[in-house]
């Protein structure tokens, strides 16, 4: 007899490797491939930017949807927490960002640290490590301080603008928290769920709490948009053409979102949809940390 290993079942083990494989070649390839006939200029690394960008969105998002997750569960078994071991993944991938900063610019590390960027990614790095060292503790509830830390250094690192960077930091900060808590609560959820064999309360609770989160992701994803991206320069440029993209994804979690709540109050069987969202989410992950990689299209067009 085979017991089954960390993954299950040997398809699923194949269905994960795929899904990484997936993930490399988008990360390393799908910015580069975003640019042809553009005529902008390349983003040296671009590739290994996106990966350790994906790794700190991955980390975040699994942490703050724990701290939400664990109060949707109330009472009853949670699965293992993961908080810890993701904000230290989130904290080393800041430092890789760091570093691969020093290396492509070819600065020495003081100089680096004095650096607008270079001091964002240590804010970022640092901030994880504490949020880790929460999640650990008696208090994990703390880490939500630091997290909200790193959301801020990352919403400014992402709007260097000098035209009104109060309003283009805001929205991101917004608009990060919400894809966090929208990704990594349904993720925790989903585990609920599979370790308590059921638990309509507890996706139940998710939807009420999601239905805020979609509508400020709507609200400042738009106004985003509008902000950075010239409407004439939407097929034109990388940016625009990996946002839609994104578009394109977040219409079809928008759907499943819809199944599952249809099937959740019709007393049928909610979570095959939320599983199909959440795989859904993570493409959505992986898009947007090429978003954040790919030249800046503001400016561009009359």
């Amino acid at each position: 007899m085979t017991l089954p290993g960390p993954f299950g079942t040997p398809s699923r083990l194949t269905a994960a490797v795929l899904a990484v494989v997936a993930v490399l070649v988008v990360a390393l390839l799908g910015g580069g491939l975003a640019q042809t006939g553009t005529g902008e200029l390349r983003i040296p690394a671009a590739g290994t930017t996106t990966l350790l960008r994906l790794l700190v969105f991955t980390g975040l998002a699994v942490h703050v949807g724990e701290l939400a997750g664990r109060r949707l569960a109330r009472d009853g078994p949670r699965p293992r927490a993961w908080s810890a071991p993701a904000a230290l993944l989130a904290a080393a991938a800041s430092a890789g960002l760091l570093l691969l900063f020093g290396a492509v610019s070819g600065l020495g590390p003081t100089v680096v640290y004095g650096l607008r960027e270079g001091r964002l990614l240590l804010v970022t790095a640092d901030a994880f490590v504490v949020a880790a060292l929460c999640a650990a503790s008696r208090r994990p509830a703390l880490a939500a301080l630091p997290l909200a830390l790193a959301v801020g250094a990352e919403a400014m690192r992402a709007h260097p603008e000098t035209y009104q960077p109060v309003v283009g930091t805001s929205l991101t900060v917004v608009h990060l928290t919400a894809a966090s808590l929208w990704a990594g609560t349904l993720l925790y959820v989903l585990r609920t769920m599979r370790l308590r064999g059921g638990g309509r309360d507890v996706l139940a609770r998710y939807a009420r709490m999601a239905a805020w989160v979609y509508a400020a992701l709507a609200v400042t994803g738009t106004v985003s948009t509008l902000r950075k991206l010239p409407l004439d320069a939407v097929m034109s440029t990388a940016y625009g053409r990996i946002l839609l993209v994104k578009l394109v994804l977040f219409g079809g979690a928008s759907l499943l979102a819809l199944a599952a709540r249809g099937r959740m109050m019709s007393a049928g069987n909610a979570e095959a949809p939320a599983r199909v969202e959440v795989s859904v989410l993570a493409a959505i992950v992986v898009v947007s940390a090429l978003l954040t990689v790919v030249p800046d299209p503001h400016g561009i067009g009359p």
